[in-house]
């Protein structure tokens, strides 16, 4: 394989925004809670604790074109999401507002945390870890940074690591590369 050359002067900018779930957006939980509403029940839920950070599709749609026409570099832009909701507290309210009583007239089920599914969003917002932008619900992701040799190196190894199903090292290297990535399961190893 031959490695990409990549030109000292390319006018290529990447701008990465970083948010919680969109309101009304392809696999919220909002079309699946009406839908369950209207079946009348059970609203299912994985647990009474979980909680997620929620924005409209117009707010995403305004930060995201705003990222991405004010960026002077490549930069990652985080979103304010102001407080985070329980959704057990949002299929309550879903239900009253179908003119139900939870609990009485339509059950909310609680179906356990799936693999690697946390209770809290972490959206990487707070002072420490990101620096103030041009906008005052966005700031900028301090991030550390690869040089292009690098990250090439280690994409051929990855794929090379794929071509020969080598799971396991391809989950060391993917650790390596980025340190805060939690593998959740460890399906390849054989059960014993």
């Amino acid at each position: 394989m031959q490695q990409a050359q990549r030109p000292a002067n390319a006018p290529t900018r990447f701008v990465t925004t970083r948010f919680g779930n969109v309101l009304g957006s392809n696999g919220s939980v909002i079309p699946r809670f009406k839908e369950q509403i209207a079946k009348g029940g059970p609203v299912t839920v994985t647990h009474p604790e979980i909680n997620r950070f929620f924005m409209t599709i117009p707010e995403a749609c305004r930060l995201v074109m705003e990222a991405a026409t004010l960026s002077r570099e490549n930069q990652i832009f985080v979103f304010d999401m102001g407080t985070p909701v329980k959704i057990a507290d949002l299929a309550r309210r879903m239900i009253r507002l179908a003119g139900f009583e939870p609990g009485r007239d339509i059950q909310i089920e609680y179906t356990g945390l799936r693999p690697g599914e946390k209770l809290y969003e972490e959206v990487l917002a707070t002072e420490e870890n990101t620096l103030p932008s041009f906008h005052p619900s966005i700031r900028i992701a301090k991030v550390r940074e690869y040089g292009f040799e690098e990250v090439d190196a280690t994409l051929h190894r990855m794929v090379q690591l794929a071509r020969d199903v080598n799971i396991p090292a391809m989950v060391d290297l993917m650790k390596e590369t980025v340190p805060e990535y939690v593998c959740t399961t460890d399906f390849w190893k054989k059960k014993e």
